[in-house]
């Protein structure tokens, strides 16, 4: 990385320095609970799956897949996170800060292409549920969730090399817990850097929003469909199938839109760190419990693992 003729070898994550001293205790508790239930969350849903053979289904798939980018994301970027506020000013190389650029441009973009076929899956499911199978078979499902994963780890190479081709001088402080992009670029220098700070930006609106148009537009038919259903019973209960799928992306781009559409103003530099925690520990925290909770078939079958576990020789 030093190959690029930066004047900087090395940066400085300011993080939660500049935090009072006397909160910092009471985050490193909450963000570490809020941490260790992700990981046990999500390794719940995936044990749950793995086990329920009535829950070896697509939706389940992309489900399981879900939460191991959920799991792999929360990994990568909260330790650093609560190393931050265990300690001052941490310096980092060139290659691990773009290591963590790799791996968080990598799960963000994994995870909404994720949910964009998880929206496909429901609208196959309800709109053309005699094809279901046909077009959602076992091979097509690993092919699209390969598909995802591929697409997640290009644009996250692609958009790193971009932005470490670029020059740093000047100050090397990071005001983040992490390498985080749009800090990182306030730091480069050179006449290049506009261009690729706005080309970094619409390469990842363009993305995001095409996953979210596609997702809308998925369940546009399904709305569609839902409202040729005769009875209210039968309504309610296809359309209940897709709530914590919409709940996640409502939450997925709420905490995101936060983070990079708000708009210009004073915000300080404490606010901003304060307000990424949103995206990558709130979002990751709150997924395992939507699905748990507004899934009523993923529910019953965590509390029939939980019997079978502990209650093996009751009936």
């Amino acid at each position: 990385m030093q190959g690029n003729d930066s004047t900087v070898s090395e940066f400085i994550l300011i993080g939660f320095s500049n935090f009072p001293q006397q909160l910092l205790p009471t985050f490193f508790l909450l963000y570490l609970l809020m941490y260790l239930f992700t990981l046990l969350g999500n390794l719940l849903i995936m044990g749950t799956i793995w086990r329920e053979h009535s829950l070896h289904t697509p939706m389940y798939l992309f489900l399981c897949t879900l939460s191991i980018s959920e799991i792999l994301f929360t990994v990568a970027v909260t330790p650093r996170m609560l190393a931050d506020m265990l300690s001052t000013h941490r310096s980092i190389t060139f290659v691990a800060c773009a290591s963590q650029m790799f791996f968080s441009f990598t799960f963000g973009f994994t995870h909404s292409f994720l949910l964009m076929i998880m929206g496909y899956d429901r609208y196959v499911a309800i709109c053309h549920p005699l094809r279901y199978n046909v077009l959602m078979s076992t091979r097509d499902c690993a092919r699209l969730v390969s598909w995802c994963w591929a697409g997640g780890s290009v644009m996250g190479m692609m958009l790193t090399l971009i932005v470490f081709h670029l020059t740093f001088c000047g100050s090397k402080e990071i005001h983040h817990f992490v390498c985080h992009v749009l800090s990182l670029l306030k730091l480069a220098c050179g006449k290049d850097t506009a261009s690729v700070t706005m080309g970094v930006i619409m390469v990842c609106v363009t993305a995001l929003m095409g996953c979210l148009f596609f997702i809308v537009l998925s369940y546009v038919f399904i709305v569609a469909a839902i409202l040729r259903i005769p009875s209210t019973e039968g309504r309610h209960k296809t359309f209940s199938t897709c709530v914590s799928h919409l709940t996640i992306v409502v939450v997925h781009y709420g905490f995101a839109s936060i983070i990079y559409l708000k708009p210009k103003g004073p915000h300080s530099m404490d606010s901003n760190t304060l307000l990424a925690t949103t995206y990558t520990v709130f979002t990751p925290f709150l997924s395992p419990i939507i699905f748990s909770l507004r899934n009523k078939e993923l529910k019953n079958a965590i509390q029939r693992s939980f019997h079978r576990t502990f209650h093996p020789l009751s009936s």
